[in-house]
């Protein structure tokens, strides 16, 4: 079912917010997942924020804080929430980063602002309560530059318990609950041997993702986060059309090759404002279910300014694999219900 139906279905439930935890035995990790937060300054103003982004971004913040310890209905898993480990923020963190010009230039000091106000890096300099690590997307900075990017490095530097950071600063990895995790950016590449021009930057994301894996036992389950979608870019085409695609098909299948037969418990994204779920295998369309392939997790947006329907998502990688659960709203978190179905993937590797 899609999401909204979903939602017009539990609307009944809507008095409040009602969340719960992944099971499973030995060891593992729960975090939450957002994305597409569009932080948004006034253009008319760019010094003050736009006064429906700052309150859904918000109120996105409270609901988070407000999840461990509540309950969760039966018909989306049932049980009681944990204390994450941390949220990941899957990009598009503010709206301006791909313009130009000074008016924009201030609109995202402004933006960036509010941003580090709520989310803060530890959980103890924000609004949010627990540590956030953050990918960028093409609203931050297609090309790997500006204020967004400059703020991401210098957070990446600030904190704690990151096993790896990338020579530029934009990429990162760390453990959770004996999970590996690795923020890739926009999208991952660059292949080596294709010299064509990107749409969006990979900057070094896939030789940084290469080399972690080298570094890490085979065994170890792998959670990878990137803001583009990749399997709609998998397919080969004419060279002319190709900068008219997100992410180069050459850079998808080198992503492919560099994890395929290794545990990867779920490869999380945003980017499209609709969630999908499914097990990629390198190509275009799904595996089959029941397949080795890779877990995936497109999460919808989570504070869009112009939406008031939004989601976020609870992830779950323990002993018996990745558990993937949606609380979402129809009105910009005013209030919130969990969507009624749960997404249970056995990690394996092939």
């Amino acid at each position: 079912m899609k999401r909204r139906q979903l939602l017009k279905w539990s609307a009944a439930a809507a008095c409040g917010p009602l969340v719960g935890r992944g099971e499973g035995a030995g060891p593992g990790v729960t975090f939450f997942l957002a994305s597409d937060t569009h932080y948004h300054a006034l253009e008319e103003s760019p010094g003050e924020m736009d006064p429906r982004s700052a309150a859904v971004n918000g109120r996105l913040v409270d609901q988070m804080n407000r999840l461990p310890g509540t309950e969760i209905p039966a018909e989306a898993g049932g049980g009681v929430v944990p204390e994450p480990a941390g949220v990941i923020h899957g990009g598009d963190i503010i709206d301006s980063g791909d313009k130009n010009g000074a008016k924009y230039v201030a609109m995202q000091a402004t933006e960036l602002a509010a941003f580090v106000r709520d989310w803060g890096t530890d959980g103890k300099d924000g609004k949010l309560k627990w540590p956030c690590r953050e990918v960028h997307g093409n609203h931050d900075g297609p090309q790997g530059v500006g204020a967004m990017m400059e703020l991401l490095a210098d957070r990446n530097q600030q904190r704690s318990g990151l096993a790896a950071v990338s020579a530029n600063g934009l990429h990162c990895a760390w453990d959770w609950g004996g999970v590996h995790f690795l923020n890739l950016g926009i999208v991952v590449g660059q292949t080596g041997g294709v010299a064509r021009r990107r749409r969006y930057a990979p900057m070094e994301s896939l030789a940084f993702l290469v080399e972690q894996l080298a570094a890490v036992p085979v065994e170890k389950p792998l959670v990878i986060t990137h803001h583009v979608d990749m399997m709609r870019y998998a397919a080969e085409v004419e060279e002319k059309k190709v900068l008219t695609h997100e992410w180069d098909y050459a850079d998808v299948r080198s992503y492919w090759e560099a994890i395929r037969g290794r545990r990867v418990a779920a490869v999380l994204y945003g980017h499209t404002h609709g969630r999908n779920v499914f097990r990629w295998d390198g190509g275009s369309r799904p595996a089959a279910e029941g397949s080795a392939a890779v877990p995936v997790f497109n999460a919808d947006n989570s504070a869009h300014f112009k939406d008031k329907r939004q989601a976020l998502t609870m992830v779950t990688v323990d002993g018996t694999g990745t558990t993937f659960r949606e609380f979402a709203t129809v009105d910009a978190w005013e209030t919130g219900v969990w969507t009624p179905q749960v997404w249970r993937f056995p990690v394996k590797a092939g």
